[in-house]
């Protein structure tokens, strides 16, 4: 007679949500007489030293298994023809 049990909420135990799968935010502090751009610029420069870019796009839609592996393969593939043009130079 207590009633029907809790619902439970959130989804998967143990997973804790957070901001689109970026783990921190690239932030900067404007500083006494700097100009809006050149802060601008300090942010740009500093989301693209993090790679927070690259990881938004990763994780903006969902790969499959195989095709994260065909993927991972296929940027091996690529890396490995740069390196091997790079020795030939």
């Amino acid at each position: 007679m207590d009633g029907p049990p809790p619902r439970r909420t959130g989804g998967a135990k143990g997973i804790r949500p957070s901001l689109g799968g970026v783990g921190s935010l690239a932030e900067i502090r404007l500083q006494e007489g700097e100009t809006l751009e050149s802060a601008l610029r300090r942010f740009k420069r500093k989301v693209q030293q993090e790679d927070i870019i690259k990881e938004v796009k990763r994780h903006s839609f969902y790969l499959k298994p195989g095709e994260k592996k065909r993927v991972k393969q296929a940027l091996a593939r690529k890396r490995n023809r740069k390196k091997s043009r790079r020795e030939i130079e």
